[in-house]
């Protein structure tokens, strides 16, 4: 059973975007580069026709990732309820008294200069649930890890 994804109307569009574009451009370039590469000759000892086979394995993998992200997303924007959840940005504070934003979403809503914190992830998953003021702790590779939640907003994007 697969799990549902949470997706920003952008990264929605974002996505269906680049299915389309495979699906149609990508797919007609990468028939293009294997008819050239067959055109050299023997196909055993073909690198150009490998390296284009690959690319393509690639690339169709990529498009039953992204309709299965399609078909199992929920496309909605957050709600601000004041209490940190999937949608929402959370401005932290660490131990150290460094002060840093986290965008608690799946990597499908990565968006450049923000720092993304999966809602499976042991941040991510701290920070679920938490309102400004609360204390958080997660465990990582060096240690456990504490900080306090300063505010939380919705992303707009």
């Amino acid at each position: 059973m697969s799990e549902t994804t949470w997706l920003t109307p952008a990264a929605h569009a974002k996505l269906r975007e680049e299915l389309d574009y495979l699906t149609s451009e990508g797919r007609r370039a990468i028939e293009q580069r294997i008819a050239e590469a067959r055109d050299h000759g023997d196909l055993r000892e073909n690198a150009e026709y490998d390296t284009a086979k690959n690319d393509q394995g690639l690339m169709e993998a990529r498009i039953r990732q992204i309709k299965h992200t399609l078909e199992n997303s929920e496309v909605r924007e957050a709600e601000d309820s004041g209490k940190v959840e999937v949608g929402t940005i959370a401005t932290v504070v660490d131990d150290d008294g460094d002060e840093m934003d986290y965008f608690i979403a799946s990597a499908e809503n990565k968006m450049p200069g923000m720092i993304l914190a999966s809602p499976t992830s042991p941040v991510g998953s701290a920070l679920l649930g938490a309102a400004p003021g609360d204390e958080v702790a997660y465990e990582a590779p060096g240690g456990t890890f504490k900080m306090t939640v300063k505010s939380v907003r919705v992303y707009e994007g």
